[in-house]
């Protein structure tokens, strides 16, 4: 089928667009033999939004050398694969709610072998959703069947995936309970790409309700980047050429001000918390990333955290 080619509000600028960048890096990334991640539905995303008509989706358009294309694009690729394992990993360990905050046009409930019993929550802004939901709806997308054998009787069974539209600044928790969430049950939480677009505030008020809805077992991974970068990092070739080539400031969307300690934070509140940086991941994974001068990536973290049970 033919995804649509009319791209909704919300998708096309600022934080939006990012999650076509990132779309699109998978998208490339997808076609590598070699490939870290898998997502099919990826270049739908990006061909269903005119603006992005002149993006590369195949690595045959790309330079590795390219650091928009080649390095930002391979460090998604990279992140989006850490992050699928770790999801996996909890859900195989039992947890059998799963919540992507800030959801963006992931589409881990379609492409991942989840076990039976688990259902995806995906938490984005209306348009956001919309625009993903068009675009799987002309493919005919549904979320991938993990096969089992149950009683001796071997069964298909598909994760249950359940969209919440809601912004992240009003009652979420509300709209995912409403949406079948149980906080009595451990759930696995992901936040790709959110926090670093959060004031300082506003990511403390998530994780202290967050913690508030995560019975102990639960788990949490997100991105975060320790605080203000200086100039000549801010200068990488990175940044300048999102800024000039996408037309994404990826700097005036990053919160401004100090950032907080969000790890200690959940430490402080029982969680037990490993915090990497994405070269810690690479050097298991094809196409390792390298730190280079003044690097853009050099301040990004990747926290996994596990609650544990009251003391």
């Amino acid at each position: 089928m033919t995804a649509p080619t009319t791209p909704d509000r919300g998708i096309t600028a600022g934080v939006g667009r990012t999650a076509l960048l990132v779309a699109a890096a998978r998208a490339i990334e997808n076609h590598r033999p070699d490939a870290v991640a898998r997502d099919p539905y990826a270049e739908h995303f990006v061909r269903a939004d005119p603006g992005c008509a002149d993006w590369p989706l195949h690595p045959a358009q790309v330079s590795p050398a390219d650091p928009l294309w080649g390095r930002l694009a391979a460090y998604f690729a990279l992140r989006t694969r850490v992050l699928d394992d770790h999801l996996l990993a909890s859900a195989r360990s039992g947890l059998r709610q799963v919540v992507l905050l800030g959801a963006g046009l992931d589409t881990r409930a379609h492409r991942l072998p989840w076990p039976p019993g688990t259902t995806v929550w995906e938490l984005d802004r209306p348009e956001v959703l919309a625009h993903k939901q068009r675009v799987l709806d002309a493919l005919g997308a549904e979320p991938v069947a993990d096969r089992r054998t149950v009683a001796g009787d071997r069964r298909t069974v598909a994760a249950d995936r359940r969209t919440v539209a809601v912004d992240l600044h009003d009652d979420w928790p509300r709209a995912l309970t409403t949406a079948g969430l149980d906080p009595a049950e451990p759930v696995a939480w992901l936040a790709e790409g959110l926090l670093l677009y959060l004031p300082a505030v506003a990511e403390r008020r998530l994780i202290a309700t967050l913690d508030g809805f995560s019975a102990p077992g639960s788990t949490l991974a997100y991105e975060a980047k320790l605080g203000l970068e200086n100039t000549a990092v801010r200068a990488s070739a990175t940044y300048a050429a999102a800024r000039e080539r996408i037309g994404l400031d990826l700097l005036a969307l990053f919160a401004a001000g100090p950032r907080p300690d969000t790890a200690a934070d959940l430490a402080g509140r029982g969680w037990h918390t490993r915090v990497h940086t994405p070269f810690d991941h690479a050097l298991s994974h094809p196409r390792a990333l390298r730190r280079e001068q003044d690097d853009c990536l050099a301040a990004n973290r990747w926290v996994f955290a596990t609650k544990l049970p009251p003391t």
